[in-house]
């Protein structure tokens, strides 16, 4: 059975996180739910740690010692995936509300109040807001990692990345949700190791359901600080993609076949440069106009603060042709596997 809050009632709010490996952000997150406008007593936390080998957990020991509240709760996860960790914190979450967030983000002040109250106004069966991307590290790259993760060009038209608008859409970040509404559907699937929270919101949209967008719930996350960690990010949504539309082939979007087609026709190109000797022009046009866009895009992007960090204007443009390479041969590498068979391709 869930455990209950302090004050002997069921608490209202379960803010629901997998870990793993979290130690340098940690805090940070645990700091800013403790600072939440919603009252901390009716507030818990349910922390799916997937056996974590840095200092995770001792941290999370040490935050619970000089805080009383919010009530924190540890559970394992023995997968180490992340569906499955929000799968049993679900379980053991006792809130009517559920509101899942990442060690990676800092949520705004206002966050869990500003989620409840538009669940309570049945504006959406799954509520989320903006995200405010910063750097996850203090060096250049780490910057233009950032800024790529913030443009249209890098990460394509999802709302929470940068409308100021209200409304419905297809999908928002991690999300918050009436407990009853993740228990009829049946929770996360476990089969993606990653889309899960995009594959949930298709699953509530043709069951009937809404996702809100709203602006005004806001929060930082911190994009990867280096380009090794964003090229396996890109990797992963881009390979676990063709299983989520393997379910669910109608919630596929134009956007989202560019990177894989534009990989495939640098592929095609390349090799039929040797046979077909058009194709060596073709190939150089496609790579120069790309880069011309990639320049373009980041110069526009560029803030007063990028005069004295000028390298920025190198590593976005290199940050996003990670991220497009990574998704789309991510992508391609998983497309037949994913709709010819129901096996991980990842494990075979």
């Amino acid at each position: 059975m869930p455990a209950t809050s302090p004050n002997d009632s069921p608490p209202e709010v379960s803010i629901i996180v997998p870990v793993y490996n979290e130690e340098k952000t940690i805090r940070l997150l645990l700091d800013a739910i403790s600072r939440q406008t919603y009252p901390s007593d009716r507030t818990e936390v349910i922390l799916a740690d997937g056996n974590s080998t840095d200092g995770t957990v001792a941290e999370i020991r040490r935050w619970q010692q000089e805080h009383s509240l919010p009530e924190i709760r540890l559970v394992p996860n023995p997968k180490r995936i992340i569906p499955a960790g929000l799968n049993l914190a679900i379980q053991a979450a006792a809130g009517a509300f559920i509101i899942r967030m990442d060690a990676h983000c800092v949520p705004a002040e206002d966050y869990v109040e500003r989620s409840v109250h538009a669940l309570k106004a049945d504006l959406g069966d799954n509520v989320g807001g903006r995200w405010e991307i910063r750097p996850g590290g203090d060096n250049w790259m780490a910057r233009s990692i950032a800024r790529a993760a913030s443009s249209p060009l890098g990460v394509g038209d999802a709302k929470y990345r940068y409308s100021e608008e209200a409304g419905y859409a297809d999908t928002v970040p991690f999300g918050a949700f009436r407990r009853e509404t993740l228990l009829k559907l049946g929770g996360f699937d476990e089969n993606l190791l990653t889309n899960e929270d995009y594959d949930l919101n298709v699953r509530i949209r043709k069951a009937g359901g809404k996702i809100w967008f709203d602006p005004q719930i806001r929060c930082i996350y911190f994009s990867r600080p280096d380009l090794i960690s964003l090229a396996r990010q890109y990797w992963r949504y881009g390979f676990w993609k063709p299983r989520m539309l393997a379910k669910a082939p109608d919630s596929l979007r134009p956007r989202q076949l560019i990177p894989p087609l534009f990989v495939l026709s640098l592929v095609i190109l390349t090799i039929g440069q040797f046979f077909v000797p058009f194709f060596s022009t073709v190939l150089s046009l496609e790579l120069i106009v790309y880069i011309m866009v990639l320049f373009s895009v980041a110069i526009r992007a560029a803030g007063p603060q990028d005069t004295d960090d000028p390298l920025v204007l190198i590593g976005m443009p290199l940050a996003i042709v990670v991220m497009h390479f990574c998704w789309g041969g991510g992508f391609l590498r998983n497309l037949i596997p994913a709709f010819t068979s129901r096996k991980d391709p990842a494990r075979t």
